[in-house]
């Protein structure tokens, strides 16, 4: 039988101790909410109050709950107050020794049996237990921001944790309406330990400039259904705090590079310019605390003219390719009112891309997405063939053939001899140097990547991919191409995996070394990550989906540019692809698909 706790602590009141108040008053429990001084308790006061009421105002919460809510929290300074209390979490910076002289006075105080929880997201929770006489009762329960809304809480034992301990904290989760993941005690957990070495990575590729902050954070929302941009979450976070995060894992998990704090972050923490809660981060904002954003000198102006300025015109475009990617194209630029020659090897492959033209389109009539007469007009805009020459006088041409660099370099010298000067060559690679591409004709200045997402006619991101050659006119003439589908472009240098991919496949292969290493579950891990970060699919089941071969190439392509050791395939994603557990597609990869 799990312990029935009656009575709770919590000690700091910034955003997340007023949430963690909020969580268990709302279910019921007593609390003592404790702060260091009555100006800091008068602010977590504020804290609660503020966020009741907004959920009193939004109708999530009833004016008699919040009343209910409020009588159950008694306010006091100093942690004397907690002297009966069942359980105590401490809310408070993130800073070791500032924790361990609170645990160490908890130890003093609380009654024998109360159990100590620490709230870090970093901190070895052992380090902290050992400031006690009571190690076997101290625990990690790490809520996420903000506490009430978010499901997961991550609950971290250490070696001398009791399990008793263990399976009260489980019980008392599942009483306040919280998904646990039970993990040991390492660095970063899980949830923190992938998702900051992907803002961290973003940071470093925005300091690079190799793209602006906008389309890093366009990139990874509309490529990856993310909630937030990298920066954009950066500035939520607190820049302090995450470079407190990063270091701290940084020391703590083997001085993983990917871990050690980007320059830019330290020089904005000491510039003041900690995010949200200062008024200006990556972005500046209305005010300290504000969510709005506001324009600043480094603000893009809205449909700037200069960004197309030098567009060639663009009726007629080619698509070469057989396969899903270029099926969707086809569609997005016959949609959009181009007319389209699609090019295949051969007849019967030319015959079957135009059958899943015409399906997916039809399906497009029967949800009501597009009327019949809109289906028929798009469909009358695509001319089949079977012969690169039927290209000679198209003004773009997009390629999405097999993604091996040899075919793509010869089929660019074939566009180059047959199409007309002045036409853009475009390539949908994800992760090949479109250099290489590019000088396997006469005319790189012509040539980027137009790497759409699948499926191209859902997914409203595309990268332009400028090479070190490629002209401002065939860029301009990319962007406006872009603006016509309604799709939203970012643009970036021709680097590995671009940007989406760049930031996203290190994040899974950290999931595939966490999983490798037994530190959790793959099921655990993508809870971690939903949950905690509001990701739409966990690491694993996106590997699935995309495919371990596919993951695997494109991390190969980023360890062989980058020579990153952490950029390293996990030798587990080696292993599958080899035994040919590929995903969904093969019937198992991470999970087994076949019954499904």
């Amino acid at each position: 039988m799990a312990r029935e706790f009656t009575s709770v602590g919590v000690v700091g009141l910034g955003t997340m101790g007023a949430g963690i108040v909020e969580v268990f008053a709302r279910n019921g429990l007593d609390v003592v909410a404790v702060e260091i001084s009555d100006a800091a308790l008068e602010r977590g006061r504020a804290n609660l109050t503020g966020s009741t009421d907004r959920a009193v105002a939004r109708g999530k919460l009833a004016e008699a709950d919040r009343d209910a809510l409020m009588s159950r929290v008694h306010f006091a300074v100093g942690l004397d107050a907690l002297r009966s209390v069942d359980l105590v979490i401490e809310a408070v910076p993130e800073h070791l020794d500032l924790k361990q002289r609170i645990f160490a006075e908890l130890d003093r105080v609380c009654k024998p049996e109360a159990i100590l929880a620490t709230n870090t997201s970093s901190l070895s929770v052992t380090e902290i237990s050992v400031a006690t006489t009571r190690p076997n009762q101290v625990i990690g329960i790490h809520f996420f921001n903000p506490a009430p809304v978010m499901k997961l809480v991550e609950v971290v034992r250490t070696v001398v944790t009791s399990s008793d301990v263990v399976d009260d904290v489980e019980a008392l989760c599942a009483r306040l309406g919280k998904v646990d993941v039970t993990i040991s005690d390492r660095a970063g957990f899980i949830a923190n330990a992938l998702l900051f070495g992907y803002l961290n990575h973003a940071v470093t590729m925005f300091e690079a400039r190799y793209a602006s902050r906008e389309d890093i954070d366009a990139a990874m929302k509309l490529g990856c259904g993310l909630p937030m941009g990298p920066l954009a979450l950066m500035d939520l976070i607190g820049l302090d705090t995450a470079y407190e995060i990063l270091d701290t894992m940084y020391r703590r998990g083997g001085r993983d590079r990917r871990h050690a704090p980007a320059p830019l972050i330290k020089q904005m923490v000491t510039a003041g310019l900690l995010g949200r809660k200062s008024g200006r981060g990556f972005y500046t904002y209305e005010r300290p605390g504000s969510p709005k954003v506001v324009p600043d000198e480094h603000t893009p102006v809205a449909a700037e003219p200069a960004l197309t300025d030098g567009a060639r015109a663009t009726a007629k475009v080619g698509v070469v390719g057989s396969g899903t990617m270029a099926i969707g194209i086809i569609e997005v630029f016959a949609k959009a009112g181009y007319e389209v020659v699609s090019v295949t090897r051969g007849a019967e492959k030319s015959a079957k891309v135009c059958e899943a033209v015409k399906t997916s389109l039809n399906k497009g009539v029967v949800r009501g997405k597009l009327s019949e007469a809109d289906r028929d007009a798009a469909l009358g805009r695509v001319t089949w063939s079977a012969a690169l020459e039927h290209l000679a006088d198209v003004d773009l041409v997009v390629e999405a053939v097999v993604e091996e660099l040899s075919v793509k370099k010869a089929l660019f010298a074939s566009l180059d001899e047959i199409c007309k000067p002045g036409v853009v060559l475009a390539t949908t690679t994800s992760s090949l140097p479109v250099i290489d591409v590019a000088m396997a004709t006469q005319r790189p200045a012509d040539v980027l990547g137009l790497h759409f997402f699948n499926p191209a006619p859902i997914m409203p991101l595309v990268e332009i991919v400028r090479t070190i050659r490629t002209s401002g006119e065939a860029t301009a003439t990319a962007r406006a191409v872009c603006a016509r589908l309604g799709k939203t472009s970012v643009v970036c240098g021709d680097r590995s995996g671009f940007i989406v991919n760049a930031l996203l496949f290190p994040y899974l292969n950290d999931a595939v070394r966490m999983l490798e290493a037994n530190y959790s579950t793959a099921d655990d891990i993508d809870h971690a990550m939903k949950l905690g970060c509001g990701y739409p699919m966990g690491p694993f089941e996106l590997l699935d989906v995309v495919g371990l071969d596919v993951a695997l190439a494109i991390q190969r392509e980023l360890y062989l540019e980058l020579r990153e050791p952490g950029f390293a395939p996990a030798p587990l994603l080696e292993h599958l692809v080899t035994a040919g557990y590929l995903g969904r597609k093969s019937g198992r990869g991470f999970r087994d698909h076949t019954s499904r």
